[in-house]
């Protein structure tokens, strides 16, 4: 049976075209199925790829078996897309960065064509992330369910006043909490919104999540680290134009009274990653550490 890739790319970057050139020929020429979003069908012409040879699919291969890999082309939004659209499946998901920072994306485009080369090798090491499940209950009704590799934001809108907030951690009362919004995120996620907030950076293979209040309205609190087998829920007690994002991509309206439950899921993302790329060289690359 022929091995089955799943393409997932930043339509609008203009590397897209010579990233198709350099890192598809391998998988074509080993006569792997490719299945891509119908957007991606113009980049895939213009790159020179025989257009019979890529079969869109707006669901990118759902109704078929776990694909054997999802290959991502793009900056970290595109690949919490693919995570969520294609990693939550159980297929393994290999980053190449079109971007500028990319903690996710960790391979730069001018290593394409070896990085494809590493995987067929078999050379990659599988770096498995824990993720968050999120629900929105109002009253006794669940209004959405999510699966998140990154954080769960609740916050205001841009003109509404301070939000009020109950944090229960466990089966302990965190207390009151009054801010412009609150995120929870993973360890993967600690380094995206929750970083700029002032939380603390995760290393990825630790149980635990980051707890990080937007522009608190009390200085002293801070943000803080909780185990991920405690699950956590927020109430919004009053508050107008709130919203909860998740993974800045999805976004559900937020009313008084609802509340937001997260737990740590079962289901893990594997990201495909070069040996030598370790967690503190990436930060370093990434967040120039050590640059004068």
């Amino acid at each position: 049976m022929p091995q089955r890739l799943i393409l997932v790319a930043k339509v609008k970057s203009p590397h897209l075209g010579s990233t198709l050139r350099a890192a598809l020929p391998p998988f074509l020429d080993r006569g792997w199925i490719v299945t891509g979003e119908p957007a991606m069908a113009e980049a895939w012409a213009l790159a020179g790829l025989a257009p019979a040879r890529l079969d869109l699919d707006q669901d990118l291969g759902a109704s078929n078996p776990v694909a054997d890999l999802c290959l991502v082309l793009g900056g970290d939004g595109t690949l919490l897309h693919a995570a969520r659209r294609v990693g939550m499946r159980g297929t393994p998901i290999l980053g190449i960065n079109l971007g500028s920072l990319g903690f996710l994306t960790a391979h730069p485009v001018s290593e394409a064509a070896s990085t494809v080369q590493a995987f067929l090798a078999g050379t990659l090491v599988a770096d498995r992330r824990p993720t968050l499940e999120v629900e929105l209950w109002r009253g006794k009704r669940l209004l959405a369910q999510q699966t998140v590799l990154n954080d769960a934001v609740v916050a205001k809108g841009a003109l509404a006043r301070i939000m009020d907030m109950h944090l229960r951690v466990g089966d302990q009362d965190a207390g009151p909490i009054k801010a412009d919004g609150l995120i929870v995120a993973t360890p993967t996620g600690s380094t995206a919104y929750a970083l700029s907030a002032g939380g603390p950076i995760l290393h990825p293979s630790l149980e635990a999540f980051v707890i990080a209040p937007i522009c608190p309205h009390t200085l002293t609190l801070r943000p803080s680290v909780v185990p991920a087998s405690q699950p956590i829920s927020i109430t919004l007690e009053e508050a107008e134009d709130a919203h909860l994002t998740l993974d800045g991509q999805i976004g559900h309206q937020l009313l008084p009274g609802d509340e937001v439950r997260l737990r740590q899921a079962r289901t893990r993302i594997t990201l495909l990653q070069r040996p030598g790329l370790d967690f503190f060289a990436l930060l370093q690359q990434k967040l120039h550490w050590g640059d004068r």
